[in-house]
């Protein structure tokens, strides 16, 4: 099957992608490096994510930059002035997040926090306007300083560090192909799929066990923001990270682990209709079908 093309949440790797430049590999690869597609989480018992548990965009983008042969500096500042003086002294486009979706004003509909982290390239600080290229669809877009630093700060973000994160000095110290950078990959892959040995939330489960226990609310019924929050993200993200993860897998020859992949990305894009339109009882046994998946995908990869 052609693999997928088109539009989808994918901030932080496209965002990477236009500060690398030239020499940057495909949105699609940058996501398969941030170990993105190798797990799945329920976050407290009520946050669906097709990550695994533990990973955040933030150190996947670092391992990404890293597995691809590149440094660059990873700064945060501690007020409102000091974060706009590194990005006005920054000397070229900026990788900046996580932001707070819902603050992006030029968005329509966005009139406060919404708990939704986002990824942007910022081109310049013009007077009293920051100019920046945003992923989700709009080039050159402006925000006043005040509106652009109340995103940035990020207040909202859970796995946000310090406040206003930004990595400039991007810096190619060695040349690896993507190929190269996905073989290097794989050993941190399996380790999300099997689970690391990290402190669990109360009510957080991962893998199978997190697939199943959202099963059983969807079986008992969904409430409408974790619907919502599956049907315009999750489902979105999730069912492309596993499609580019096959198509990169078979890339570089590993037909039975991209068939796994495949099939993952088969079923959870089929969550989006049943979810829609409320075939919960089919959702449910989706999901249960899922669950063994990462572990046979482990198998594979190991």
């Amino acid at each position: 099957m052609p693999p997928y093309t088109g539009s989808g949440p994918y901030c932080y790797a496209n965002s990477l992608v236009m500060v690398l430049g030239e020499h940057a590999p495909p949105p699609s690869i940058v996501e398969v490096l941030t170990g993105s597609p190798f797990g799945f989480e329920l976050l407290g018992g009520r946050l669906p994510l097709f990550d695994p548990y533990g990973w955040d965009p933030d150190q996947g983008l670092d391992e990404a930059v890293r597995l691809l042969g590149w440094t660059c500096r990873r700064d945060g500042a501690d007020d409102e002035e000091a974060a706009l003086a590194a990005l006005r002294g920054a000397g070229g486009p900026v990788f900046v997040g996580p932001v707070e979706f819902g603050l992006l004003r030029h968005i329509p509909g966005m009139t406060g926090p919404i708990r939704s982290d986002h990824f942007v390239v910022v081109l310049e600080v013009d007077g009293d306007l920051v100019r920046f290229h945003d992923p989700h669809g709009f080039p050159y877009a402006t925000l006043p300083v005040p509106d652009f630093l109340a995103a940035w700060r990020a207040d909202t973000i859970g796995y946000r560090g310090r406040p206003y994160t930004m990595r400039s000095g991007f810096d190619r110290v060695c040349v690896v192909s993507p190929e190269e950078a996905l073989r290097a990959a794989l050993p941190g892959a399996v380790a999300w799929l099997r689970g690391r040995d990290l402190p669990v939330p109360a009510g957080t489960r991962g893998g199978a066990d997190g697939l199943l226990r959202l099963a059983g609310r969807v079986d008992a019924g969904l409430e409408p923001a974790a619907r919502d929050h599956l049907i315009h993200f999750a489902v979105r993200v999730g069912a492309r990270r596993l499609a580019d993860a096959a198509a990169a897998l078979a890339g570089i020859g590993l037909g039975r682990a991209a068939a796994i992949a495949t099939g993952q990305a088969r079923l959870v894009g089929s969550l989006q209709f049943d979810l829609v339109s409320g075939d919960d009882k089919a959702a449910a046994a989706t999901l249960r079908q899922l669950a063994p998946t990462y572990l046979a995908l482990a198998d594979a990869l190991s």
